[in-house]
């Protein structure tokens, strides 16, 4: 397997390719710039840049077709989807190396995204597709309104909710 298959999927194509790297790099630089302009400590700045390198480039690949289709092979179950979203540990991760970005903040963040996944996961497929969208859209007001975050990293819980809700969990559909 190679390096794009781990990273992206099997058989991905050089536009996947580049448009998810593109944007994993694009996504990199400019949180680093948010996190060095609100002036982050060095380690908080490169605990940003890896997360937002894996947020923004994850929520590309999570939605290409080849990602897709791997993820949702014949034999992946619904404790395979959820233990993608629960390894997501970047809030906690975040609330260590952030100042301002608390605990509290990354159990709200984490347990949103961990209760939105068992949701959209516990729902029959002709409905998942509407209920990721309204557990992602009703997970905003827990993540976004009722705790507070440093500015700098405000995208980081909208980003998490579109990786893993939006992109990951719902399978390739066919073109009608």
């Amino acid at each position: 397997m190679t390096m794009t298959d781990r990273l992206i999927a099997p058989g991905a194509t050089r536009g996947e390719v580049l448009v998810s790297f593109g944007t994993a790099f694009a996504g990199a630089a400019l949180s680093v710039a948010l996190a060095v302009g609100a002036g982050l400590p060095a380690l908080a700045v490169g605990v940003i840049a890896v997360v937002a390198f894996d947020l923004y480039g994850g929520a590309v690949v999570n939605a290409t077709r080849s990602a897709k289709l791997w993820f949702h092979r014949p034999g992946r179950t619904a404790g395979h989807h959820l233990g993608f979203v629960a390894v997501h540990v970047q809030p906690f991760i975040l609330a260590w190396a952030v100042p301002g970005f608390g605990w509290t903040a990354a159990a709200v963040v984490y347990g949103s995204a961990l209760t939105a996944a068992l949701a959209v996961t516990a729902t029959p497929p002709p409905l998942r597709r509407p209920v990721a969208f309204a557990a992602t859209a009703l997970a905003l007001i827990w993540t976004t309104s009722l705790v507070s975050v440093p500015h700098a990293v405000a995208w980081f819980a909208p980003l998490l909710l579109i990786k893993l809700l939006l992109a990951h969990l719902l399978p390739e559909e066919a073109a009608r």
